[in-house]
C-alpha cells in the first residue's frame, strides 16, 4: 500500500476521538517511527496562552500509541498505553507541533518509545517517553 493511502487510513481512523478534536493529524512514518502534528491555538492553550502541556502529552500518547498499532497485527491484538512521562522544554504560543515517535524497544508484549515534540522552526518543545503494551484480543 502506498504511503499516502496508509496516511488517509490512519486520519480515517482518528474519527469522533480525541485526536480529531485536537486536530492531531498523523503526517509521515517509517519502519522505526511515526510523526503528528497538531496546531496551536487557543483550543490546545492554557488560561495565559501557551500550549498546555496536557495537550502536549494527549499528542505524545497519540502518536506513540498509534505507532505501536500500524506495527501490529490488529486483528489478533490491541495496544494501550501503560505509562507515560513528559518533560516540558520551552513554551509555544502558535503554530503547529509535531510529535514524531521512534521505538527504543518494539517487543512482542511490550513497547518503549521516545517522543520529541518540536515546533514549526524545530526548537524542542517537549521529550517524552510512552510504554505500550500488546494484548490478545478475546473472542
Amino acid at each position: 500500500m502506498l504511503k499516502a493511502e496508509v496516511l488517509k487510513q490512519a486520519n480515517s481512523a482518528c474519527k469522533n476521538t480525541l485526536m480529531e478534536t485536537l486536530h492531531i493529524e498523523i503526517v509521515d512514518f517509517g519502519d522505526n517511527f511515526l510523526i503528528a502534528k497538531m496546531p496551536v491555538t487557543p483550543r490546545v492553550h492554557q488560561p495565559d496562552g501557551v500550549l498546555h502541556g496536557g495537550a502536549t502529552v494527549a499528542l505524545a500518547e497519540s502518536v506513540g500509541s498509534f505507532a505501536s498499532h500500524i506495527f501490529t497485527d490488529v486483528d489478533k491484538y490491541f495496544v494501550r498505553g501503560i505509562e507515560i512521562s513528559a518533560n516540558h522544554i520551552k513554551s509555544v504560543k502558535t503554530g503547529n507541533v509535531y510529535a514524531k515517535a521512534t521505538f527504543l524497544h518494539k517487543g512482542r508484549t511490550t513497547q518503549l518509545l521516545d517522543i520529541k515534540v518540536t515546533d514549526d522552526d524545530d526548537n524542542l518543545i517537549s521529550i517524552c517517553k510512552l510504554s505500550t503494551i500488546t494484548l490478545p484480543k478475546t473472542s
